[in-house]
């Protein structure tokens, strides 16, 4: 990523919920473009914010452990910013059913309250939101473009959509250079193993890791796009640096689906252990299930230059070597 050092070297970024999986992916890249950090994270466990996440860069970032949500906080953060990435969120689906008060909170209380910290003490900032294809819920047509009607299928696509139109709205009526990537399931290192709501792919790697059973919902047919976690945070920067992207969403995704069957097996492969079996769908989780998800990435493409690099063959062994070093 040589192309990004004129543009973050030397600049002052934020990223909320920086500790995360995404966000502190993200954090360590920019460490390496040169970049001065900052990293605002709660550290919540049931947002998937973990310490471990910023091994290796803790001595060249400044960490903030507060609530975005605290508008003294947003308040002082967001000061003499050139970028900020809003990557703090709820992102559990049948958590957000279990606790739709708690998503909405998190989600677009806490967006809406950086984004008038934005307006009030750095409206030259540039923010790039962190998106999710779950906006989109109930899929009617593949590949999904950004016209695709938001048919969320839980809380939480409802608050991810909010909070993006948060975002959008603030561009159109103060002039706050926002811009939204709708991210599709993102796999990789530094993501939580611990519980399925927080990404499937690296929950199925952990059962296979511990020799365990991977449950397969209905045939595991269903298709969904993955990307990997290095392709996303490229796609970020290229978001922040181009002023295309000013009031814009786009779609971030492989565009190539794979089933889920076809998926376990591939990590079973690769991990050496594990097995699965075939059980019917939990209702909690039959009850929101979205159907066959892939992304029409054509727009992002055309304006911003971007696609993805990365295979998922190449990307799950990526994935899987992280994890057999660092088994937390």
């Amino acid at each position: 990523m040589k192309g990004f050092k004129s543009v973050f070297g030397g600049r002052d970024v934020l990223i909320t919920g920086g500790a995360g999986f995404i966000g502190s992916n993200l954090a360590h890249e920019l460490v390496g473009l040169g970049a001065s950090v900052e990293v605002l994270d709660n550290l919540t466990p049931v947002q998937g914010g973990n310490v471990h996440n910023l091994d290796g860069i803790m001595d060249k970032i400044r960490l903030g452990i507060a609530d975005i949500r605290d508008a003294d906080v947003a308040a002082k953060a967001v000061e003499g910013k050139d970028f900020i990435f809003n990557m703090a969120s709820l992102t559990r689906h049948v958590g957000s059913v279990i606790d739709p008060m708690s998503d909405l909170d998190v989600n677009c209380r806490g967006s809406l309250t950086l984004l008038e910290a934005c307006r009030n003490h750095n409206p030259s900032v540039k923010v790039v939101y962190a998106g999710s294809r779950s906006q989109y819920g109930k899929i009617e047509y593949n590949p999904v473009d950004e016209k695709h009607p938001m048919n969320s299928a839980d809380p939480n696509g409802v608050s991810k959509a909010a909070a993006e139109k948060y975002h959008i709205l603030f561009y159109r009526m103060y002039g706050i250079r926002t811009t939204s990537l709708r991210l599709t399931n993102t796999y990789g290192p530094r993501q939580q193993m611990k519980d399925p709501d927080l990404g499937f792919v690296n929950w199925f790697i952990r059962l296979a890791m511990d020799g365990g059973v991977i449950k397969i919902f209905d045939g595991g047919q269903t298709k969904r796009d993955l990307n990997y976690v290095s392709d996303v945070v490229t796609a970020l920067l290229m978001a922040a640096s181009d002023e295309r992207s000013n009031g814009e969403a786009f779609n971030v995704g492989s565009g190539v689906p794979v089933s889920i069957l076809d998926l376990t097996k591939m990590i079973i492969k690769k991990v050496g252990s594990g097995s699965f079996e075939m059980v019917p769908y939990p209702k909690e989780r039959k009850n929101i299930e979205i159907g066959d998800y892939f992304a029409d990435i054509g727009k992002v493409k055309r304006m911003l230059g971007w696609s993805p690099a990365t295979p998922i063959d190449e990307g799950l062994e990526k994935t899987i070597d992280f994890y057999r070093k660092n088994y937390w």
